[in-house]
């Protein structure tokens, strides 16, 4: 098995998903930051783009909330 195929899997696996949804909220770190700094200098269009990059992060954590699901519906053990 190659690594790129064995990277492949690892994302695909409750451990990957659960890497990725913990680096995304990471990120959601920057995008407060970055909306509390755009609210201080009343900076509409920085606020906008924090926004933006808020509802994408949600969108992302959601998706690999859906995919967490499913992996867990696959797992015998589990249902």
């Amino acid at each position: 098995m190659s690594a790129v195929t064995k990277a492949k899997g690892f994302k695909k696996s409750k451990t990957g998903t659960y890497l990725s949804i913990g680096t995304t909220a990471f990120g959601a770190l920057s995008v407060i930051k970055q909306a509390k700094k755009a609210r201080g200098e009343h900076d509409t269009l920085r606020l906008v783009d924090a926004a933006v990059s808020a509802a994408a992060i949600i969108t992302g954590v959601a998706l690999l909330l859906r995919e967490l699901k499913r992996l867990g519906d696959d797992d015998v053990l589990l249902g």
